[in-house]
């Protein structure tokens, strides 16, 4: 029931966000009947619905997560036809067993999949699924038949089919009779199903991956009361198309059914997850281990739960266990940071960064740390360095600021301000930052990209 309530509000804060989008962009003056939906359409689309979703809900910036989950859509990317758009993933710190993708490219994955699922196929399938109703431009087809007339038309419309197509605020602002036509119809899920498939082979999974997914989906909705997924609940046959997608995999070569997956960068990722995100009695009972990753795991669980005695055992026998693993370095070097044990971190997050370079937490921590030490300038490097893989990261700029302020530098130190509160959605603070800003140095290049990010998140602010 819990499970089911999040769902709702998920749902909610989407078409919330979403239905003050789409105050911003009126009437576009044309139906789209006349030439059906264009791809500039479909990309300004997707474009403002990322930019809401990023707005109004929490993603997950980890480069273990983050990057697995990248590499993974561009596998798959590889393996499908050209498109007149980039992919662009993105991991949304949620507990829906869910996946979404909308046009434009843009595609979505909750860290309830991530953490639940038992393989990379099983993950590779759902997104595969997902991408296949971009691909065959399902949305873009049932938005036609719907004779949606703006921009802020479809973005409500898009909302409807990523949280199911049952949302309140979608029908109440589209109508009855064009919210009937968000859902998508059997016709494109059995073609999401079957071209899904083609794309899962030709990334060199098992395709019983698709499969697997599903039954986990359909299984662990029921356990945990949870609303199944919109690709699942749309139409009561999901057993029916489980067991033709399995009557599928029959009939195919051994040499493509009996595929082998690396699995050790999802459990790397999992492991991350859970230490992290899972609720504390799991999480233990997950890393139960005495391997460096879940003892790992448990002194990331340890110190949420401030048993800093116990974590600080845990990260030690981690360490021991895997002193060339960046991932365990880094996870013990930020809790040591934490804790105060400054020269212990640095030297734990100094070998992370030489393991792994593109690590930007590490990175993120090591440049607090140099901070901490006066040496503001060589922070503030990394700190932009950071920003570079994050920009939307309200903490790294304020950690900037913070450095800016120290050094002096008070016109960067508010431009940096302004970002981390427009990023935390502080809509007060954001404009006293701003207005701090724009007396200090309304010239600078820096302060004129600011405002730009400003004025655009106001606007959407003065209309929720």
């Amino acid at each position: 029931m819990r499970q089911h309530t999040r769902h709702l509000r998920l749902a909610a804060c989407i078409t919330l966000v979403l239905f003050s989008l789409s105050l911003l962009f009126p009437a576009q003056g044309h139906a789209f009947f006349f030439g059906g939906v264009t791809l500039k359409d479909e990309q300004e689309m997707g474009r403002k619905f990322d930019m809401a979703i990023r707005s109004g809900l929490p993603m997950v910036a980890d480069p273990e997560v983050s990057i697995y989950v990248r590499d993974l859509v561009n596998r798959i990317v590889r393996s499908i036809p050209p498109q007149p758009f980039r992919f662009k993933p993105g991991v949304i710190l949620h507990p829906s067993m869910n996946a979404f993708a909308v046009p434009g490219g843009y595609i979505y994955v909750f860290t309830g999949l991530l953490m639940n699922f038992n393989a990379e196929e099983e993950v590779a399938g759902v997104v595969c699924h997902e991408l296949a109703h971009v691909t065959q431009r399902h949305v873009a087809s049932r938005l036609e038949r719907a004779q949606m007339i703006s921009i802020g038309s479809l973005l409500l419309a898009v909302a409807g089919v990523a949280v199911g197509g049952g949302s309140a605020a979608a029908v109440g602002a589209l109508g009855a009779g064009q919210s009937a036509m968000l859902d998508y119809s059997r016709a494109d899920e059995t073609e999401a199903d079957q071209i899904g498939m083609q794309y899962l082979i030709k990334a060199g999974y098992p395709p019983i991956g698709m499969v697997n997914g599903f039954k986990i989906l359909r299984q662990k909705s029921r356990m945990m009361g949870a609303s199944i997924p919109a690709y699942l609940s749309t139409h009561p046959d999901i057993g029916d198309r489980i067991n033709g997608i399995s009557a599928r995999i029959l009939k195919m070569p051994k040499a493509l059914t009996d595929k082998k997956v690396d699995n050790r960068r999802f459990k790397r990722m999992q492991v991350l997850l859970w230490g992290r995100y899972g609720t504390p009695e799991t999480a233990l009972q997950r890393f139960r281990g005495q391997d460096a990753l879940s003892l790992m795991g448990r002194g990331m669980v340890h110190s949420r739960l401030n048993n800093v005695s116990a974590a600080a055992s845990a990260f030690d026998a981690a360490v021991a266990r895997a002193p060339q693993d960046s991932l365990v370095l880094r996870e013990a070097g930020i809790f040591n940071y934490r804790k105060g044990s400054m020269a212990k971190a640095r030297t734990l997050l100094q070998k992370a960064l030489q393991l792994d370079a593109r690590d930007y937490m590490a990175s993120f921590f090591y440049a607090r740390l140099l901070d901490d030490d006066g040496l503001h300038r060589e922070a503030q490097r990394r700190f932009r360095d950071v920003l570079h893989f994050v920009p939307d990261d309200a903490e790294v700029h304020e950690s900037l600021a913070r450095s800016y302020g120290a050094d002096n530098r008070q016109d960067l130190a508010y431009v940096h301000l302004t970002y981390s509160a427009i990023y935390s959605h502080n809509k007060k603070q954001a404009e006293r930052y701003f207005n701090r800003a724009k007396s200090l140095g309304s010239s600078t290049p820096e302060f004129r990209r600011m405002e730009k990010v400003y004025k655009e998140r106001k606007e959407i602010w003065e209309k929720m």
